[in-house]
């Protein structure tokens, strides 16, 4: 269990003020002038040395993402964007930071943003997050007052800006360069990669785009070394990392933890154990809406890192846990997942665009039972066929809650089909 002295959210609930002045003592901006002085490449390479993987879902080394950016700035700037579309099902993490710290964020996009030789971070947030928006835009006013940004940012000699930019409301602009699309007035539909961001990114220059939590955690990182982050956690996954805990909890919360702890462990630690008790639960959605379900047999035993959960057939995403007891209808839960992704596909891949419809529709019919038994296979036949073969991974998303669902509850579904198919021939009978 995470010790109380190694915890980097200090005011993730809130208790205390999210202004600068209180910001400041809790640490931020300290010595932010001193964390330049050890250059771009020390900065980078000591980001790589505490094995950070990003926070955004995929879990990507975020050093070694940061030196894929040009190490010269010749014709074109360079530019850092921090993904704050946080609109996975079950994630809230971001928002909680940009709500009660967003201070921290603001001194990481400085440090990443002077890493990678930017001068500007633009700041993508979530247009549903209204008050979030505020109270970042008011952090950011604070801090070019107190001449923290801007010119001399920190006084420390770099010159950065910070611009926020509010979306519209879609999900498919936490995909990394659709959200650049976004950004430059444009509809938000992925890019064909390669070219990558780092080389032809935001309006054609080198552009590096990492998730709120991956740059808030940086300058903590850097202060505090990176042998002290990369002791937490386990080997290729270390640190710490805020967990998303909802549903069929007694008490649900956002919480940070170290990564690798038990999945029982955290739920009955932080989240007061499932409702019922362990023995009433059903499922669980590890990593946001888009992770394949476990069934408690799985959860028993299994750890929260990347590795553990990738070896379990799921993973662990943004680390947006959706506990579900035995009251759960649990092909009901993956139908209605299955219709948010039908009405999020942006429409630019025919296997997603065709594909999500056609699969919500089936869902449907399942969770009715008005199917032959034989369509379960052709159901997870068309996963396949979506799964990997689209531009970005709304189509995998899309595929995998209900890869879960046939891989654990295929008796659940067959049932259902007997039970309709018994109800029909009373009816025929009669």
């Amino acid at each position: 269990m995470l010790k109380d002295q190694d915890r980097i959210f200090t005011n993730i609930y809130g208790w205390a003020d999210p202004g600068l002045k209180a910001a400041k003592a809790r640490g931020d901006w300290d010595g932010t002038a001193k964390l330049l002085k050890l250059g771009h490449d020390q900065i980078v390479e000591r980001m790589k040395a505490s094995g950070l993987r990003g926070r955004g879902g995929a879990g990507f080394p975020t050093g070694l993402k940061w030196s894929f950016m040009p190490k010269e700035v010749k014709d074109r700037p360079h530019y850092l964007v921090v993904n704050a579309d946080e609109s996975e099902p079950g994630t809230c993490k971001d928002r909680d930071i940009i709500r009660h710290e967003p201070h921290k964020l603001l001194e990481g996009c400085v440090v990443a943003g002077f890493a990678m030789r930017a001068h500007a971070a633009y700041i993508y947030i979530r247009g549903e997050f209204v008050n979030e928006a505020r109270r970042l835009q008011a952090a950011i006013d604070e801090a070019y007052d107190a001449g923290l940004l801007g010119k001399n940012a920190a006084k420390s000699g770099w010159d950065f800006d910070i611009y926020l930019h509010r979306g519209a409301g879609a999900y498919i602009c936490g995909e990394e360069t659709a959200l650049l699309e976004s950004l430059e007035g444009k509809k938000g539909q992925p890019r064909l990669k390669p070219p990558f961001p780092a080389g032809v990114g935001l309006y054609g220059c080198p552009t590096t785009v990492n998730n709120v939590e991956s740059i808030a955690v940086a300058p903590t990182i850097l202060r505090r070394g990176a042998s002290w982050f990369a002791g937490l956690g386990k080997e290729n996954n270390t640190g710490t990392k805020l967990f998303c805990i909802s549903g069929h909890v007694n008490k649900p919360c956002n919480v940070e933890e170290e990564m690798g702890i038990p999945l029982r462990e955290l739920l009955e630690k932080h989240a007061g154990g499932v409702r019922g008790g362990w023995s009433n639960l059903l499922a669980v959605i590890p990593g946001g809406s888009s992770t394949p379900l476990m069934p408690i047999d799985v959860c028993n035993d299994i750890t929260m890192d990347f590795d553990a959960l990738r070896a379990a057939g799921t993973g662990l995403g943004t680390a947006g846990i959706i506990v579900m007891d035995k009251s759960t209808d649990i092909v009901k839960a993956i139908a209605r997942l299955s219709y948010f992704y039908k009405h999020e596909s942006c429409g630019q891949c025919t296997p997603c665009r065709e594909g999500t419809g056609w699969m919500w529709r089936m869902m449907e019919r399942l969770v009715r039972g008005e199917a032959e038994s034989h369509e379960i296979d052709t159901l997870e036949q068309v996963t396949r066929q979506i799964e990997g073969h689209t531009i970005c991974a709304l189509g995998d998303a899309a595929a995998w809650p209900i890869q879960g669902l046939i891989k654990h509850f295929r008796p659940e579904i067959e049932r259902r089909i007997a039970a309709r198919h018994a109800v029909d021939a009373v009816a025929a009978a009669e």
